[in-house]
């Protein structure tokens, strides 16, 4: 079986209930998956649009939600989840926004992709305060093992 990150509440390619956006409740969508590496020691959720701020033309990847250090033994996050209600351990990095925690798909114009990738990682990385993406992502490096990503779209009325 290879490693997997799935929703309940939307599939792969398929759009993104408004209930997760800026349009209504703003909160994060159930994830779960399966199949880890068995060396995996940590994961790494990063969310992100490609499609920044226009998919006819993008100019940038804008980051929605950072988590590191999700615990192996999580088999996934619940809907709503923020750092308190988190599994022990896992921490935050700070997104586009310039904030911790989940902001869902608010696209400006047209129908944009949202990418949640996890990784698995062979080390529990150090406390890196709460890192940008490119921070993570220099962190990581060299120790993904593997990566599960559920992508998602939607476009505001």
């Amino acid at each position: 079986m290879a490693f997997s990150l799935v929703s309940t509440e939307f599939k792969n390619g398929e759009a993104i209930p408004s209930k997760y956006t800026c349009d209504a409740d703003d909160v994060s969508p159930p994830l779960s998956w399966s199949d880890l590496p068995e060396s995996a020691k940590s994961l790494v959720l990063i969310v992100e649009d490609p499609d920044a701020p226009d998919p006819a033309a993008p100019k940038m990847t804008w980051d929605h939600w950072l988590l590191y250090n999700v615990p192996v033994a999580a088999s996934g996050l619940a809907e709503g989840v923020v750092a308190a209600s988190s599994p022990a351990g896992t921490l935050e990095g700070t997104n586009s926004w310039g904030r911790r925690g989940y902001g869902g798909p608010c696209p400006p114009i047209g129908r944009h992709r949202y990418f949640f990738k996890l990784s698995a990682v062979g080390v529990v990385l150090p406390d890196l305060g709460h890192p940008s993406k490119a921070d993570l992502m220099t962190a990581m490096e060299g120790h993904v093992l593997a990566e599960a990503v559920l992508m998602g779209t939607y476009c505001r009325d």
